[in-house]
């Protein structure tokens, strides 16, 4: 059985930092693309960060670039989202998503491409 187990979110003032993990199991870790999405309320599943399988290749959604970074630990099997600067406008639920990758340096940024996900958890920004 393949599991993405998310750890909690939470609530942070404007300007804050959060870090949310996602812990795999079921599944060779290191031969898998991981990525991190997000949801509003009323709003599309948005893209947020990605990450190759060793860790040396990343991409980012425009919204998030130069403050949140995704890095894995293949050792723990684990990835983590490490985010800085938070705005209002990054409220959502979190979801990370794995994929099993065929090309060590590629990432995937598109939500087809995941057929595995977290279970989501909950990040608040108020205003």
């Amino acid at each position: 059985q393949v599991t993405l187990i998310q750890s909690e979110g939470g609530l942070v003032q404007i300007g804050g930092s959060l870090r949310l993990a996602c812990a795999a199991s079921g599944f060779n870790f290191d031969l898998h693309a991981m990525g991190w999405f997000r949801q509003a309320p009323g709003k599309e599943r948005e893209f947020v960060a990605a990450i190759s399988r060793s860790g040396v290749n990343t991409d980012y959604g425009d919204s998030v670039r130069n403050r949140f970074f995704i890095t894995r630990d293949n050792a723990v099997n684990t990835v983590y989202l490490q985010m800085n600067g938070l705005k209002p406008e990054d409220t959502a639920l979190y979801y990370c998503a794995a994929s099993r990758s065929f090309i060590a340096a590629e990432v995937l940024t598109r939500q087809s491409q995941y057929p595995t996900w977290g279970q989501g958890t909950q990040v608040t920004v108020p205003s």
